[in-house]
């Protein structure tokens, strides 16, 4: 799978809900170029086990993401009315009620194949016909899109492994601190710490002091 960091996202317009009870044609990223970044996730299924605790989890953490003027959109292969029935089904059953980010449908499965996180591929078997090799759902894919519609960072995990929203922060916040300080951000890194510049003298100044 090659990467897309560094590279212009890819465009799409789908069927999207959102505030979770509203169903929209042609919803596209682009709509955010030169004004937001975009955290971008994949998740496998609509009304399985690990996805409802990321979706509620970076719901839990939405606020946090707005008020770095990032806007956070998720996007399953399910249709966009599975979407719907699960943004209207209780926590307790197994919904996601409350989520109001955008959820894309990827009902063709083009956009997971464009963001490289399909889990399989599409193929011919010996007698001709079309199958599915692996699992035709994405891969818990995840894209930082900045305001100039280019991937920053990518992460992909494998369907069992949920993914950890603080981290997302995170790095939401070192591309911020890059851009508006012009220094790059050494492992581990968080907000308040100190960061340096990218030259020999800032890390053997930085590995002095740490």
């Amino acid at each position: 799978m090659s990467t897309l960091v560094g590279k212009k996202a890819p465009v799409f317009e789908e069927k999207a809900v959102i505030n979770g009870n509203q169903i929209v044609e042609g919803y596209s990223l682009s709509q955010f170029v030169g004004k937001k970044d975009v955290v971008f996730f994949f998740y496998p299924l609509d009304f399985t086990f690990v996805c409802p605790t990321e979706l509620l989890a970076f719901q839990e953490k939405l606020a946090e993401f707005e008020k770095r003027n990032v806007q956070v959109v998720a996007c399953s292969v399910d249709s966009e009315f599975s979407h719907w029935a699960w943004l209207n089904t209780e926590k307790k059953k197994g919904g996601i009620q409350g989520v109001t980010y955008p959820i894309v449908a990827d009902l063709s499965k083009t956009i997971a194949e464009a963001y490289g996180v399909l889990a399989g591929e599409y193929d011919f078997d010996d007698e001709g016909k079309s199958v599915f090799n692996g699992a035709p759902v994405a891969y818990r894919g995840l894209f930082l899109i900045d305001k100039e519609g280019v991937v920053r960072h990518s992460v992909v995990n494998d369907l069992p492994l949920g993914r950890n929203v603080d981290e997302a922060l995170r790095m939401v916040d070192a591309l911020h601190h890059f851009e508006e300080n012009g220094e790059v951000c050494p492992a581990n890194w968080s907000e308040g710490k100190e960061a340096m510049t990218a030259s020999a003298e800032g890390v053997a100044e930085y590995l002095t002091n740490n």
